[in-house]
């Protein structure tokens, strides 16, 4: 029996294998993990179809698969008195390498890196190490504190020698001639260069401009306060967040005005009649864009339960294809990493994408009065192509009326 990858949709030219979760010979049962293959944008997990020996790998860790492309053969069958469980060939291949655990790429990666491997905790399926551990492990600073020296010894006055820096170019510099400078090269995830091409190209085609607003999220803070108990109690211990309420505005803006929600196809233009918005969470791979179908049918609760679980998944590296498919317009929040103001890029073929940021305490002037409120800048990048500025500014408008008015969400004013 051959296994095949999986059929990539049109946005996806090829994948590549990331990681064989068995080794050729090895029993497997049915509907046991064989293997990753990752995409510009998802894993895609290949499960085995019915219990039988891996018989042989044809692509191994690294390479690029197409589309439907045969990567392994297939004996379906029972196990036999001389076929070993998979998990024990695993166990027992690890074992003989002396690092329990690791799939290839993560001891490559690992070895190139100068990096003890045995000091690394897998994540992977039964604790296996991956590349990404491997990858978080460089990315951590090392513990630089050393035993006291010797009263005779003085102590190091250079700043450089208590500066953190990677596992491994601490182990290189030790290495090094004294006075040499270390780098450390490791190949960019599918994923990564996946966001880097796109967003190059959104900046090249696309005439994207982005304007700016402030709203005063006192509103929204003060009704969260006075209902979220009793909203988690109504709907199953959900919490009441910032960003339903900005979903929901940017929603009720969308019907408004359609061209943001359109998108460019050559010379034609799109006009959506529904509301998908992406929202933009940022995982350890890199930054993914799951979408929530449908918002103008949602109730907070619904898409404060959708937006936790595709956060969920995103971290956990179980996002689909289909959870990131479309989209008709994105949200993104910089304000969880402290980010006072940015200029989003669009995500194309979108016409537009909405930046939140932090909020913070400012002087502000309301009925001739000086007073302290809690602001958030708010920006709206846009495909001018499309849109023309006067739209842009009274699209923001409205969604800052909405957040500083949130009766004007349900009323639809």
């Amino acid at each position: 029996m051959e296994i095949k990858a999986p059929t990539f949709p049109e946005s996806i030219a090829d994948g590549s294998v990331a990681q064989w979760h068995h080794q050729p010979g090895a029993f497997v049962a049915r509907d046991d993990l064989l293997v990753d293959i990752e995409t510009d944008k998802v894993v895609i997990e290949v499960y085995a179809p019915e219990d039988g020996v891996l018989e042989a790998i044809l692509k191994p860790e690294g390479e690029t698969v197409l589309s439907e492309e045969v990567i392994a053969t297939f004996q379906p069958g029972k196990q036999s008195a001389g076929a070993e469980p998979a998990a024990a060939a695993t166990q027992d291949s690890d074992a003989e390498s002396g690092d329990q655990f690791a799939s290839p790429a993560a001891k490559k990666m690992a070895s190139e890196s100068n990096i003890d491997i045995s000091a690394i905790t897998g994540t992977g399926r039964d604790g296996r190490i991956t590349k990404e551990d491997v990858a978080q492990a460089l990315a951590k600073p090392v513990n630089t504190e050393k035993a006291p020296a010797p009263a005779s010894s003085p102590a190091p006055s250079s700043p450089a020698a208590a500066s953190p820096v990677p596992a491994a170019m601490a182990s290189s510099e030790d290495d090094a001639p004294a006075g040499e400078r270390v780098e450390r090269r490791v190949p960019m995830t599918r994923l990564r260069a996946s966001v880097a091409k796109r967003l190059v190209e959104a900046q090249q085609n696309a005439a994207m401009l982005t304007t700016f607003n402030e709203v005063d999220m006192g509103p929204i803070m003060t009704l969260r306060k006075k209902y979220q108990a009793e909203f988690q109690a109504a709907h199953n211990d959900t919490r009441l967040g910032f960003m339903s309420f900005f979903v929901r505005a940017a929603t009720e803006a969308l019907k408004r005005f359609p061209s943001v929600n359109a998108s460019i196809d050559g010379s034609d233009i799109v006009y959506h009649g529904y509301y998908d918005i992406g929202v933009a969470v940022s995982t350890d791979r890199g930054l993914v864009v799951p979408v929530v179908r449908d918002t103008d049918a949602l109730s907070l609760a619904q898409i404060e339960d959708q937006i936790s679980a595709y956060g969920g998944k995103a971290r956990a590296g179980k996002l689909g294809l289909e959870d990131m498919a479309g989209g008709t317009f994105t949200i993104t929040n910089g304000g969880i990493f402290g980010s006072m103001m940015s200029t989003p890029i669009l995500n194309a073929p979108q016409t537009g994408v909405l930046g939140m940021h932090n909020i913070q305490d400012r002087a502000v002037v309301v009925d001739g009065e000086i007073v302290i409120r809690p602001m958030m800048y708010l920006a709206l990048s846009y495909d001018h192509r499309l849109i023309d500025g006067r739209e842009a500014v009274q699209f923001l408008v409205a969604i800052k009326g909405m957040l500083e008015d949130p009766a004007r969400i349900l009323l639809e004013l």
